[in-house]
């Protein structure tokens, strides 16, 4: 991050951070938890599944982010999946069908596919 020293700067970063956080609003946001105990569940595969269904798709407005510990071990890989101007939901119990066939109904057509897990948390964006 560049250094900040005088209000010009500031109200520069803060445009800045203005129009980023416009052009996420119209994206796909996938977190895939990458934890060990996710990669070990098979989290890799998943996001490798993930990513290579939108492809097939033509699904391009999607942001792939890897995360750490969701604290949802008992229902790994999970993934949470925020569509533009809707709740985030969280999928758990992926594999790579699971994963393929969630690009292709949730994704794609907005329509609930597999293991929803409720939320249980705010995810802050800096």
């Amino acid at each position: 991050m560049a250094k900040i020293s005088s209000i010009a700067d500031l109200k520069k970063f803060q445009e800045d951070y203005k129009a980023k956080q416009a052009t996420k609003k119209e994206k796909i946001v996938v977190n895939v938890s990458l934890a060990t105990c996710s990669i070990a569940s098979g989290g890799k595969t998943v996001l490798a599944a993930m990513q290579d269904e939108a492809a097939k798709l033509g699904i391009s407005n999607v942001e792939f982010v890897k995360s750490g510990c969701m604290t949802y071990c008992h229902s790994e890989p999970t993934v949470v999946v925020t569509l533009p101007g809707k709740e985030s939901v969280c999928f758990g119990n992926l594999d790579e069908t699971g994963a393929r066939e969630l690009v292709q109904k949730y994704l794609k057509n907005g329509e609930v596919a597999g293991t929803v897990i409720p939320v249980n948390y705010v995810r802050v964006e800096l």
